[in-house]
């Protein structure tokens, strides 16, 4: 299930958006990839008591424990972008107004997780 989601130039990154994404959110562990782990999202999920399942950059002096268990959930995001995708609208983003990229995002992602 989509629970936020923010649109982004295609040039943005993405990790500067997940702590606006995670403010009211209270999930019990957060799986991402290597992308998501900094020092400002690994002490914000610590202070709220969110379990960080990110795998360490190869270049973290001190390498963090992965649970591999929880981190093969992750595997659900990348199949739901799988198929968002299968939309042509949202794959070929035809909207020219964010607005309605937006709705359509949504609407898809409520389809999927309908069917």
């Amino acid at each position: 299930m989509l629970a936020r989601f923010r649109l982004t130039g295609g040039q943005a990154g993405d990790s500067p958006e997940a702590l606006p994404l995670l403010d009211e959110l209270k999930p019990a562990s957060l799986a991402a990839d290597k992308a998501y782990d900094s020092n400002a999202i690994l002490q914000h999920l610590e202070s709220a008591g969110i379990q960080a399942v990110i795998p360490s950059r190869a270049n973290r002096l001190e390498q963090r424990p992965l649970d591999e268990h929880l981190y093969a959930s992750r595997n659900l995001v990348e199949r739901f972008f799988c198929r968002i995708k299968q939309f042509r609208r949202v794959a070929t983003r035809y909207d020219k107004l964010s607005e309605r990229f937006s709705s359509f995002v949504a609407l898809a992602a409520a389809f999927i997780w309908i069917c």
